[in-house]
């Protein structure tokens, strides 16, 4: 069969030009298409992990904000029961002068008291809710990139506040 005699002849050619063509694929696909597509999903895995990095700092700050926010609390309440101690104190030392006297006098002192504590439980109350909607503003621009309208998220805050 001639078509199978001139297979010898023409073998070593075939074999040289499937050679030159994979190694022009080679070159063009792995020298030129792959260092690019492999650029791309290295940059895109820095950006993500970038972008986590900075989500885990911005969670870092809130809770750190949370915690300055909760020793101030404590401290707020820690004193008020020091204001209580001190004129439950001074009206028991009060009663051994005299009766009707030191009853004016507790009255009198207890009142203030009762104002001053008032007065801090108020502060305080305004301080956590200025506290807390900076903190909402804040937390809410870096984690969602939006502005929240002041009065809104003050009228968020007090809504929360008022049911916690």
């Amino acid at each position: 069969m001639p078509q199978i005699e001139q297979l010898a002849e023409t073998y070593t050619s075939q074999i040289f030009w499937l050679l030159v063509i994979f190694g022009l694929v080679f070159l063009i696909v792995g020298r030129g298409m792959v260092p690019k597509v492999m650029e791309t999903v290295a940059t895109r895995d820095q950006q993500i992990a970038q972008d986590l990095a900075a989500a885990q700092a911005a969670r870092e700050a809130a809770d750190e904000q949370e915690a300055a926010w909760r020793s101030r609390e404590n401290a707020n309440r820690a004193e008020a029961q020091a204001l209580i101690a001190k004129a439950k104190a001074e009206a028991a030392a009060e009663t051994e002068a005299g009766l009707s006297a030191a009853q004016r006098r507790i009255d009198a002192r207890l009142a203030e008291a009762e104002q001053r504590i008032s007065e801090a439980r108020n502060s305080a109350a305004a301080e956590i809710e200025s506290v807390a909607l900076e903190a909402t503003q804040d937390i809410v621009r870096r984690l969602a990139g939006v502005e929240v309208d002041p009065a809104a998220a003050q009228s968020a805050v007090r809504e929360v506040m008022a049911h916690g």
